[in-house]
């Protein structure tokens, strides 16, 4: 099994802790309806798309958190996600994000 060069004390019980599969359960916009709400991705194993091998990063559960506080946290609070769902959700978390009450451009 391949692991990452570096921060491979993080990244390792992240993964044993998800059974070296993503933890995506929709997050995505992808329901996962054929693996029972989970994504199926497993670390190092096939895309049956695209036949690239799949490499799990651990990553925070929210994936709007900045990289400076995501490196400084401890791997209970990190996720293992696959590339696709973590882009995708992420993007998808900045759609749906609320705007802040800041005054418009011409409001007074």
């Amino acid at each position: 099994m391949s692991e990452p060069l570096a921060a491979v004390g993080t990244w390792r019980p992240v993964m044993e802790a998800a059974g070296h599969r993503c933890q995506c359960s929709g997050q995505c916009g992808n329901a996962h309806a054929k693996t029972d709400g989970r994504c199926p991705r497993m670390h190092d194993g096939y895309t049956s798309k695209h036949g690239h091998r799949v490499r799990l990063v651990a990553a925070p559960a929210d994936p709007l958190t900045p990289p400076v506080k995501a490196v400084t946290l401890p791997p209970a609070e990190l996720r293992a996600w696959c590339p696709e769902c973590h882009t995708a959700a992420a993007r998808r978390a900045r759609t749906t994000t609320p705007v802040d009450d800041a005054p418009g451009l011409f409001d007074l």
